[in-house]
């Protein structure tokens, strides 16, 4: 066989490799340490709940004492997983947010108008996977790298296509957050996908209200006002604005001096996403905006840095990539003291270490409302006309 076919088959292999390798760390990583995986668990208990005709809201599973908190759509799809042991469910649950991560990678590089090969795909899938909201999502069975790979693939799918919008709606039905994106498809004068989102929503409402109607009724009339149930929003887990204010003022329950910066945050987020000339950087802002004015943003959830990282890399801002991968990287959240409610007594310096994505997201904001980079930076021959949608998504 000639060196140059050998060299070129190993260098096509060495991509492959890294991400055997990388995921072959992560299992033995949560084996030697016997991770929990305590919301893959909660979502089994879900499945079981809705299997036996028991109150989906008011059992407790793992040791943390966990509820379900996701709208009874959502119990509906977790219904296979009651059949699941929990050691197969754990196994189910790594290999699916593998696939997941492989596709949310690929999804994010078409965002940024670079499909990727199998070389880099690999490649930035093995890195991406050591993120900490990526790699927390992992640690905790968690459903957000699902939830964005349909809200990504519903948004960078050709104009036009059949039903575009249908999996946003769908994503919204699972986990409220992505709604923000249906306002957004309004503001930017999609209002046929808007339609269509709305309208899968409503139906994931109204179908899982005739299989589980007294469900129903507790979720939407009481249990989604019951932030509490979630967690406490002061501690650093708590990735959001809500958690931001409520650190930095010491106070568990923040209440207006959280509530109107949120709203200023979310005019002014969606209103930066509808006049933003780049439509990539409409749908990241949008997802940061949903990302800080959420009550509750755990760590996890912010698996948007992904598109995040793969648009600022494609538009060539290497700084920026650099500062958002070292943000998304160095768990600086862990870092700082947090036992008991510690984290509500932290010096003044320590603050931005205990808020640094929504620090960052609120940077990003404030480069868009100034036209500065890298919200308002082109790469060369990019448009920057209403056509962006279909030039710039594919």
């Amino acid at each position: 066989m000639p060196e140059r076919t050998v060299a070129r088959r190993s260098r096509a292999a060495t991509p492959v490799l890294l991400l055997a390798v990388s995921l072959a760390a992560l299992v033995v990583l949560f084996a030697v340490q016997r991770v929990p995986m305590p919301d893959a668990v909660v979502y089994r208990a879900e499945g079981q709940a809705v299997l036996h005709g028991r109150d989906l809201y008011s059992f407790r599973v793992t040791e943390g004492n966990l509820p379900a908190t996701y709208p009874p759509f959502a119990a509906l799809l977790f219904v296979p997983l009651a059949w699941l042991p929990v050691p197969l469910l754990k196994a189910a649950a790594v290999a699916g947010n593998a696939l997941l991560l492989l596709w949310l990678v690929d999804l994010s590089a078409r965002l940024a108008g670079r499909p990727a090969s199998r070389a880099v795909l690999c490649t930035a899938t093995a890195v991406a996977l050591w993120l900490e909201p990526v790699f927390q999502t992992f640690v905790y069975g968690q459903v957000n790298l699902a939830v964005a790979c349909l809200v990504l693939w519903d948004l960078t799918r050709p104009p036009g296509a059949r039903a575009r919008g249908a999996a946003l709606g769908v994503a919204t039905g699972i986990k409220l957050t992505p709604a923000l994106f249906i306002v957004y498809l309004l503001l930017r004068g999609r209002r046929r996908e808007a339609a269509t989102a709305a309208a899968a929503f409503t139906a994931t409402v109204v179908g899982s209200a005739l299989v589980l109607p007294s469900a129903g009724v507790d979720f939407w009339t009481r249990r989604l006002f019951e932030t509490g149930r979630v967690g406490e929003v002061w501690i650093v887990a708590d990735q959001s604005l809500q958690g931001m204010v409520a650190r930095a003022l010491r106070e568990t329950a923040p209440g207006a001096a959280w509530a109107v910066p949120a709203l200023v945050v979310a005019v002014a987020g969606l209103w930066l996403a509808r006049r933003v000339p780049d439509e990539r950087w409409g749908v990241l802002l949008t997802a940061l905006t949903a990302l800080l004015v959420s009550p509750i943003s755990w760590s996890h959830h912010w698996v948007w840095c992904v598109p995040l990282i793969a648009v600022l890399l494609a538009q060539g801002h290497r700084r920026w990539a650099a500062a958002a991968v070292v943000v998304f990287t160095a768990r600086t959240m862990w870092l700082i003291p947090r036992d008991g409610d510690l984290d509500l007594h932290l010096p003044w310096w320590q603050e931005p270490l205990a808020s640094p994505y929504a620090l960052l997201s609120l940077a990003l904001l404030a480069a868009a409302a100034l036209g500065a980079p890298p919200v308002a930076g082109r790469e060369a021959g990019q448009p920057s006309d209403r056509m962006s949608s279909a030039s710039t998504i594919r």
